[in-house]
């Protein structure tokens, strides 16, 4: 393919600028770049599309909010992350002086809920700053000397996937000191459907702090453009912010991501069925954590083993240091032969309450279910024994007027 046998030639010889720094190195990355931004049939991340960018950070201090999923794609086919963003800038001469990093850490390691310390990245030296624990927005001083922030993370189009909310306090920071957010937009996998309960005003949390429904079919940036549009910061500020869109998408595009955006996401599937499945996180089922099909199965030792004839031995492993049920036998579905969802499947949840003996054993005491629902009253509707059509019925009038929200800042129409 002729286009691929100009990008493999041209990023060799970005690679031979970006190591001996040479002049004409700007120029050989806009070249590559001016090819795979207008490359239709392919999407075209917001960061591979440095000639939007670049201009607006050469000469400054940057920080940047990045974790493993921020790369530059080196092509279309293979779709092979092949450098990180944070190294490719540094190799631009861009001046990075502190990275922020969100749950799971910087270089995406740590597991869900795992305490991120301050540190320093061992490969680039950086001084990195947790956003994650006790300090979720940075501080005017941690913020001090920087000219830009730029965010770029990979979403998966779930509400309760935590960096959605990084970013809100990214940007109610940056709006507080005066600094530009950059956001270089990436794909929403799960950006074909709208669905679920929206968050009701006392039920927000890290976990949804915004009225939306768990399922809001919008990109990051779309999602950064409402959170600035809607006055959601503090005190209805609003930040500088600059996204920069992708090429080729639509909410209908399939997007396979080439890496996992967090520990136990480990594949397309598991992606898929996050939203039908982490609702189980407030419950005493285990959605496979600790297993290779983390998201992808789901059960308990309190699932009865003559309807629920799958089971799971939990083990420590990569995302998951103890899992929930760790050697022990946990009755459940296996899903990873389900075929992908366009809409929440909560058959799995009902029969799963109805399944557990005893059923006051089924939801946590922390109240963390309620903080995944952004609402109660699921709750108090499974408990009732509210069949999924009275359920869905509840949450008509919010996502109605969550679309009309999510109009306004629609990029891909």
């Amino acid at each position: 393919m002729k286009v691929t046998k100009i990008l493999r030639s041209n990023f060799f010889a970005f690679l031979i600028c970006a190591i001996f720094s040479l002049i004409g190195c700007g120029q050989a990355v806009k070249k590559v770049e001016q090819i795979t931004s207008t490359d239709k049939e392919h999407i075209v991340v917001g960061a591979n599309r440095t000639e939007k960018y670049l201009p607006q950070l050469k000469g400054k201090n940057i920080g940047i909010v990045a974790n493993n999923t921020s790369v530059i794609f080196k092509d279309y086919e293979g779709r092979e992350p092949y450098i990180h963003l944070v190294d490719s800038l540094l190799s631009l001469n861009i001046n990075i002086v502190k990275v922020f990093a969100p749950e799971h850490g910087f270089r995406g390691k740590a597991d869900a809920g795992e305490v991120i310390v301050d540190s320093r990245d061992a490969k680039t030296n950086l001084p990195v700053v947790s956003l994650y624990g006790s300090n979720v927005k940075p501080t005017a001083e941690q913020l001090r000397g920087i000219d830009a922030v730029m965010f770029d993370i990979q979403d998966v189009g779930v509400r309760f996937y935590t960096y959605l909310s990084t970013m809100h306090y990214i940007m109610e920071a940056c709006a507080e000191n005066g600094i530009p957010v950059i956001v270089l937009d990436r794909p929403n996998p799960n950006g074909h459907y709208i669905d679920g309960p929206v968050v009701e005003k006392g039920y927000e949390s890290f976990v949804g702090l915004h009225p939306v429904p768990i399922v809001y079919g919008m990109t990051i940036g779309e999602y950064a453009k409402m959170i600035n549009g809607e006055k959601w910061l503090h005190e209805g500020l609003q930040c500088d912010l600059t996204v920069i869109p992708l090429v080729g998408y639509t909410y209908n595009s399939s997007y396979s991501l080439p890496l996992r955006p967090s520990p136990n996401l480990p594949n397309d599937k598991a992606i898929n069925l996050y939203a039908s499945l982490c609702l189980f996180e407030g419950t005493n089922v285990s959605c496979g954590r600790g297993t290779e099909r983390q998201f992808q199965i789901f059960g308990s030792p309190y699932l009865l083993g003559d309807t629920y004839d799958f089971t799971f031995v939990p083990k420590p492993n990569f995302g998951s240091k103890t899992p929930k049920y760790m050697n022990e036998e946990c009755f459940g579905l296996d899903l990873t032969k389900t075929e992908n969802l366009d809409r929440l499947n909560f058959t799995w949840l009902l029969e799963a309450y109805n399944g557990t003996n005893p059923k006051d054993k089924f939801f946590n005491n922390n109240k963390h279910f309620d903080r995944l629902a952004g609402t109660p009253k699921l709750k108090e509707q499974i408990i009732q024994g509210k069949s999924i059509e009275e359920i869905r019925a509840t949450w008509n009038k919010g996502l109605e007027e969550f679309k009309n929200i999510r109009d306004k800042y629609l990029m891909y129409q």
